[in-house]
């Protein structure tokens, strides 16, 4: 009996071999207990991001007001490393705080629209800590009631926020819990 299983195994593994891999698609459940979105968290990311999306354009906006000026002033002055021309990088940074928040406001490549914005908030911290330094961070009380990288710093969390969380479930294109493979053969 043992010799005809074997020997049942063998014949099975000679035709899957010759046979191409089998796609398998698995439904990953979602963690959570209950089947229940939370519709208040989910509106809160959708409201997040669609504010932090309408101050990132204003930001964007700003620079094509002056983009010598942000060249000579910021990206000249406190960015000498960069190479080429300073107005260059300030149309850069313009353009991804006006497109990028595009995205991540509609859902759509909302990590890798997050991953721009965080790039330019880290140059903006990056700026103002050169510029005034800590000012006492964390205890000091400034002149003008906030330290000046404070702003950009918390963009960039929100911006990291996104880039490791994503867009939520109120957006165009979200990820599906849909995982693909193809199993090993004997």
């Amino acid at each position: 009996m043992e010799d005809t299983t074997q020997s049942n195994r063998d014949q099975t593994a000679k035709m899957n071999a010759s046979k191409p891999p089998q796609k398998v698609e698995v439904v990953v459940a979602n963690p959570s207990t209950s089947s229940e979105v939370n519709i208040l968290g989910e509106l809160s990311i959708f409201i997040l991001r669609i504010g932090f999306s309408v101050l990132m354009i204003h930001h964007g906006l700003e620079k094509l007001q002056d983009p010598q000026g942000f060249g000579e002033f910021v990206v000249g002055k406190y960015f000498p490393f960069l190479p080429g021309d300073p107005v260059l990088w300030t149309y850069g940074a313009a353009i991804t705080q006006l497109v990028c928040p595009l995205g991540l406001a509609l859902g759509v490549f909302a990590r890798l629209s997050s991953l721009g914005l965080f790039s330019t908030m880290a140059f903006a911290v990056y700026f103002h800590l050169l510029d005034t330094g800590l000012e006492g961070f964390p205890l000091a009380v400034v002149e003008g009631h906030n330290y000046a990288f404070e702003l950009s710093f918390i963009y960039g969390a929100i911006s990291l926020y996104f880039l490791c969380a994503g867009p939520g479930r109120l957006a165009l294109l979200r990820k599906t819990n849909k995982i693909t493979y193809y199993p090993k053969t004997n």
